[in-house]
């Protein structure tokens, strides 16, 4: 299989520049973990320094980083850029799914906006530790509302905007969330009336701990309104006030929990905690991505997964990044439009799922060819694996043979990207993902939990150690979490 060795545009001043640095910054992360993170730690601002850095036990699946650290995400995400002169500088970019639909926010903006949204769920009695559902689709108060709920220290619960009626209760019961935020109706390609508030009245019918509904409004076409629990979000947050301060969290309080589909029975309440997520997905943001000051970058994911928590709102934000987020589909107006919205903002960094690239590789090549998307420096894939054809067809069509593909594989339960191609000296081969992160130490062991060693090689993924990103627990189910990731084979984590 032919490799590829692009010549990367920001090579000269790429964080890892060499195979010499990366096996240098590698093999200290693995031999010295403790003082690796320790010193990565401060890339974030912490309101109180942590008394131990790494306290992980896989034989009973007790895993802390951090402990007695004080941060909050939202600040990072947030306020520490504006304290350091980049309020000015465009935080988040919303495109709707009208291509003449888009709004920017500063930096500026979006604190006064996320802090009026603070307040809102204040004033509507949600505390510190409280669960948050949030049902949206990809709409810019989607991305307020989680970092509104770090900001005060609520525990956000998205929940993908398709999903059903039965879904959305069976985990809002599961995390006992006390609010509930939606919209009045959903727009995605052609489709302009799609079911949201709708759904959540059919589910919240069983769903004793909700107490109160915000609406806001996309469409204004009408929906059931129930006195005393559905308000709107635009009558609340307009008696808002503008000015609410970060609360601080002990580095292992919960941000957020996210379901993941378990194989048997009830979808697993993935949970984590703020520290050491928000420094895994920060440090893996910017070096997997050689994300620079004034890159535009552009993840296609919803927000409803992992890949949008981690890389288009915390890790993006929390590096004073420009990140786009997306309310349509890649085939409206037409199959264009993924390279128009390129053109139109600018996008230097490009990271989409090959089902996606599958679909406009069919349409042929005229849909990119004739759209100036040169300013695509980098581009990624999440989600499966990338199979030759698509991987060639982005490097050769959308790539233009000169950008590297960073093949990403990591797991909503990982919190963050573990094994990846480094854009500025990985030799690129379809469909391998080639190098493991810093702090990351993948192994393959056969039935029996030996090791093996040797190239090739094949049997069961598993990690050994532990990161600062790695989920805690699965919420209100710590023997699952134990029999699902750690008992299979002692001592290691198990993918």
């Amino acid at each position: 299989m032919k490799k590829f060795l692009p010549n990367y545009k920001d090579k000269d001043i790429a964080y890892i520049p060499n195979r010499e640095t990366y096996l240098e910054i590698y093999n200290e992360s693995i031999n010295n973990p403790e003082k690796f993170w320790e010193e990565q730690a401060t890339r974030l601002t912490w309101f109180n320094k942590w008394e131990k850095v790494k306290n992980v036990d896989y034989e009973t699946a007790h895993i802390k980083w951090f402990e007695g650290g004080e941060i909050n995400a939202c600040f990072n995400c947030i306020d520490r850029h504006i304290d350091s002169g980049d309020g000015d500088k465009i935080a988040l970019i919303w495109e709707g799914n009208n291509p003449d639909d888009d709004k920017s926010y500063t930096y500026n903006e979006l604190l006064i906006e996320v802090s009026k949204c603070a307040n809102m769920l204040l004033e509507n009695g949600i505390e510190k530790g409280d669960r948050v559902c949030i049902y949206m689709q990809m709409i810019p108060e989607l991305a307020i509302s989680m970092l509104a709920c770090a900001r005060i220290g609520a525990v956000h619960s998205i929940v993908f905007g398709a999903f059903s009626s039965e879904a959305l209760r069976e985990r809002v019961n599961d995390s006992e969330c006390k609010m509930l935020i939606t919209q009045d109706w959903g727009i995605r390609g052609e489709k302009i009336n799609i079911e949201m508030k709708s759904k959540v009245d059919i589910a919240l019918k069983d769903t004793p701990s909700i107490h109160t509904v915000l609406v806001v409004k996309r469409t204004g076409e009408p929906v059931n309104m129930e006195a005393e629990r559905d308000y709107w979000w635009h009558n609340e947050i307009s008696f808002a006030n503008e000015d609410c301060p970060a609360e601080p969290m002990d580095s292992e309080d919960p941000l957020f929990i996210l379901y993941t589909s378990g194989s048997t029975g009830k979808p697993k309440g993935v949970l984590h905690t703020t520290g050491g997520y928000l420094l895994y997905a920060s440090i893996t943001h910017e070096m997997i991505f050689d994300y620079q000051k004034n890159d535009i970058y552009w993840c296609t994911a919803d927000i409803g997964w992992i890949t949008g928590h981690s890389y288009i709102i915390y890790g993006p934000l929390s590096n004073c990044a420009t990140t786009i987020m997306f309310e349509g589909v890649p085939n409206y107006p037409d199959f264009s439009r993924f390279w128009q919205i390129v053109e139109k903002h600018k996008v230097n960094i490009f990271y989409t799922a090959p089902t996606a690239l599958r679909a406009l590789m069919r349409e042929g090549d005229d849909f990119v060819n004739n759209i100036d998307i040169s300013t695509l420096k980098l581009l990624g894939t999440v989600g499966e694996p990338i199979k030759e054809p698509e991987w060639n067809w982005y490097y050769n069509i959308v790539g233009n043979s000169k950008c590297p593909i960073v093949d990403t594989w990591w797991q909503t339960e990982t919190g963050g990207i573990l094994i990846s191609p480094f854009p500025a000296f990985t030799e690129l081969k379809p469909g391998s993902a080639i190098l493991p992160f810093f702090g990351i130490e993948p192994v393959l062991l056969d039935e029996y939990g030996n090791e093996q060693i040797g190239n090739p090689a094949s049997g069961y993924l598993v990690l050994k150690g532990g990161w600062p990103g790695q989920m805690r627990t699965l919420y209100g189910d710590h023997k699952r979490f134990f029999d699902t990731y750690f008992n299979r084979f002692k001592n290691y984590y198990f993918t």
